[in-house]
């Protein structure tokens, strides 16, 4: 993610990141912990494995895994935003874990790790930024170890139904007027819902997963379908 937009994206998290864990917070009524728990739940992750955390922002996949009592043998938070990890960093030493996490400013497009490196890899709210979303789940297949599992957590633009009135105008309306009000940046705010009704529905995600090499994808929606946590695991030899 190395090209203008993605320049002037990386800003726009920069300066919301001293805000942006109390706004998911409101904007997703308090659900945002929840998914993310559903997400470790869903990876598979046991005491002992390797985690990487993609887009790990603010760190909340990384300190809800360690809050929940897993211990990684090794534990990697990765994002472009220096204003993110720092938050991530400073939430994390307050919780005086035990647990060595490498906070890392990196491009999940070409991610620093050798070749099987990690027995999971997660993300949140990473894909509908990535730009190239079937580069980003393949730079995730390789770093994988055989037999290791991705979760991946987002949005996902929500089927039309007798709710789609509501949640058009929670994400066209609401959701920038509260990130105006609390973050001062209504632009960032009118940028989220825009991406999460442009992007890719569930089951092409799922597609693309496949078309990565990944196997047993499934994934599961929340939210009034707004929301979609999608999960795979890498062959763990040639003839699988």
């Amino acid at each position: 993610m190395t090209n203008k937009n993605s320049d002037n994206i990386k800003e726009m998290f920069n300066k919301i990141s001293p805000r942006y864990v109390l706004i998911n917070k409101l904007m997703t009524f308090g659900q945002d912990r929840r998914w993310r728990k559903e997400l470790i739940r869903l990876s598979g992750m046991k005491n002992g494995n390797s985690l990487l955390d993609i887009a790990t922002g603010t760190g909340d996949v990384i300190i809800e895994a360690i809050k929940g009592g897993l211990i990684p043998e090794k534990c990697a938070g990765l994002d472009f935003s220096i204003g993110m990890l720092k938050v991530a960093r400073s939430r994390y030493t307050t919780l005086n874990k035990k647990v060595d996490v490498e906070w890392i400013e990196g491009d999940a497009l070409k991610l620093p790790f050798k070749n099987s490196s990690f027995d999971i890899v997660t993300s949140a709210y990473l894909m509908r930024n990535a730009g190239d979303i079937t580069a980003a789940f393949t730079e995730q297949y390789r770093v994988l170890k055989p037999g290791g599992r991705v979760a991946c957590l987002d949005t996902t633009p929500p089927a039309k139904s007798i709710m789609s009135p509501f949640i058009n105008f929670y994400l066209s309306k609401i959701i920038p007027f509260l990130g105006s009000i609390i973050s001062g940046n209504k632009s960032a705010y009118t940028y989220l819902p825009e991406t999460t009704k442009a992007f890719k529905t569930a089951k092409e995600v799922e597609e693309i997963m496949i078309k990565a090499g990944f196997k047993k994808v499934l994934y599961k929606k929340y939210m009034f379908g707004t929301i979609a946590i999608h999960w795979g695991e890498k062959k763990r030899g040639i003839d699988e």
